[in-house]
């Protein structure tokens, strides 16, 4: 039987929930324990698909092609155990669902309601992604509920898993509360109050919390811990507190010390085996210890929100880990880059172009690229950034004037990039779109294997096949590619089933690539990825090259 362990938050948003639950599987996992993780989200959007990364910051994408909360990044980054579209649900998933069965009959004319119906909904969609996973075998499943305690919109989750676990009985449920302990600085010291009204706030729900992680920004000392104790009704031992970490992969480390998982595994009545943290000790070591460090510049227009690209630093701080090296990502405004030029990008290592949607900023990224094919710097392309390098190369070499894409100019002379309108989904399902369909739910998503074509750089990198993971609308325009492979540019994969180009390179270049497909939703700390693990280490070829270039320039001078 699954037993539960359900996060909760409280105070604010943004302190942590997604890396402390991850943290917490990871070291449950080192134990020899089959965890699975889940996130419950209470806004009613259906997913975060159409959601500006303003609002919300990463899209992450599942191999089954699921738009879902950023928080599933990190659960794939700390645990073994993939996640799918069961893995995170919203309130608006729930009331589709509800209102689905209604309109059916399945409630026998019944008034349908908040209690018991929206509940038990939840409570079923829970249950079911929980088997999901391990052949429905997990023996731990950790569930985070988004938002903080209080929150109207949180307050059906909130009951369900109190009534999920009054039903699953003693020693098959555990509660943790994340909260925040602030230090006010006018008073000069950490203040508990926060604390004690979020778990008064949980209590007066019926939740009564097993452990209590007290972010600050600093160790809660000892005294502090008693006083939340005493008024929050948790024994000492389980107010764990949990600092600012220069990296989130010491937190399993944190926690592990205070005795987190022995405090879950005595609430659950689990007898593991100890846990062995040596391979986060060996990352941790890895990135205080680099031997190189390199300067990358990642030219998007979200730069104000690096939640936006957080799998993708993410991604390249683990490459850095495998080339023992430090991963400095300069943010770089494409807008600032339109209207002021390159200057900005003379002192880097590397150029990168994130995906993206919509037209602003695009003509900044086009210099940016442009500037890294003329000035041989390595240059990585990811969705939109591929798309645009193709764009680049269309305009500045194959001679195709004012290529663009169709997204961006439906007019354009020559569309290389464009709305592909008919493709064939991971079931073999025949897929249609056209430029007046929904925007969600209208991509290609989800992993797709595709063949690589020998003696090709890519094809060093991934070997025969690559199997990664999309979110897009727009591809690269066939019609085209001929005349451009004519110019010297490769396409090096293609879908087998369309055709459809889904890596370019240009062996002119000593690194150039641009990928259709998100290979940051694939990169783990532990085993990094082979894409990244090549362009960084391009970045330090790239630095020595123009290191030892300026020495000998002063010597001959």
């Amino acid at each position: 039987m699954t037993k539960y362990v359900f996060v909760t938050g409280g105070v604010v948003s943004s302190l942590g929930k997604g890396i402390a639950a991850a943290s917490l599987a990871a070291i449950l996992e080192s134990r020899g324990l089959r965890v699975t993780m889940l996130k419950l989200d209470p806004y009613i959007n259906v997913d975060p698909g159409t959601m500006s990364p303003f609002q919300h910051g990463e899209v992450f994408v599942t191999e089954d092609g699921a738009e879902t909360d950023l928080d599933l990044g990190h659960y794939e980054r700390f645990i073994s155990t993939r996640m799918r579209k069961v893995n995170n649900f919203t309130t608006g998933q729930i009331y589709e669902s509800v209102l689905r069965k209604e309109r059916r009959g399945d409630y026998l004319g019944k008034t349908v309601q908040v209690i018991p119906h929206i509940t038990n909904e939840i409570q079923d969609f829970v249950a079911r992604g929980a088997k999901a996973a391990w052949d429905g075998a997990a023996d731990v499943a950790i569930v985070e509920i988004g938002g903080t305690v209080g929150d109207i919109e949180s307050l059906p989750f909130l009951e369900a898993v109190r009534q999920m676990s009054l039903r699953l009985g003693r020693n098959n449920a555990a509660f943790i509360h994340l909260t925040l302990v602030p230090f006010i600085a006018s008073a000069g010291e950490l203040k508990t109050k926060p604390t004690q009204h979020s778990v008064q706030k949980l209590r007066e729900i019926g939740i009564y919390p097993n452990a209590l992680l007290c972010r600050a920004d600093r160790p809660v000392p000892d005294d502090e811990r008693a006083k939340i104790s005493l008024f929050s009704n948790v024994p000492l031992d389980a107010v764990i507190s949990v600092w600012d970490s220069d990296s989130i992969y010491k937190i399993p480390a944190m926690l592990h010390k205070q005795g987190l998982d022995n405090l879950v595994c005595d609430a659950l009545a689990l007898t593991p085996p100890p846990a062995d943290l040596t391979i986060w000790d060996r990352l941790v070591d890895a990135i205080e210890h680099p031997k190189h460090e390199v300067r990358i510049g990642m030219v998007g227009k979200y730069v104000d929100l690096t939640e936006s690209y957080k799998s993708l630093s993410e991604a390249l701080v683990h490459a850095g880990i495998h080339t023992h090296s430090r991963v400095s990502i300069e943010y770089l405004d494409s807008e600032v880059i339109e209207a002021e030029g390159t200057d900005c990008l003379k002192d880097l290592d590397a150029i990168l172009v994130p995906g993206g949607f919509g037209k602003r900023g695009t003509e900044g990224k086009i210099k940016a690229i442009r500037y890294a094919r003329e000035n041989g710097v390595p240059y990585l392309g990811i969705c939109l950034g591929m798309q645009l390098a193709v764009v680049e190369f269309a305009r500045d070499v194959a001679g195709f004037g004012g290529a663009n894409s169709t997204e961006f100019d439906p007019s354009a002379p020559h569309p290389v990039v464009a709305l592909i309108t008919e493709w064939q989904d991971r079931e073999g399902k025949i897929e249609k779109r056209d430029t007046t369909s929904d925007l969600g739910g209208t991509m290609r998503k989800g992993a797709q294997r595709c063949p690589v074509k020998p003696g090709t750089r890519a094809h060093d990198i991934y070997g025969s096949e690559v199997n990664e993971r999309h979110r897009h609308r727009y591809e690269v325009n066939n019609v085209y590619v001929p005349r451009l492979e004519e110019a010297g540019m490769v396409i090096s994969a293609r879908t087998p089933t369309e055709n459809l180009p889904e890596i370019m390179e240009l062996p002119a270049h000593p690194w150039f690539m641009g990928v259709q497909f998100h290979p940051e939703f694939t990169s783990t700390p532990r085993d990094g990825h082979p894409l990244f693990s090549s362009y960084i280490q391009a970045a330090i070829d790239y630095q020595a090259r123009r290191e030892a270039g300026a020495e000998s320039a002063a010597q001959a001078l």
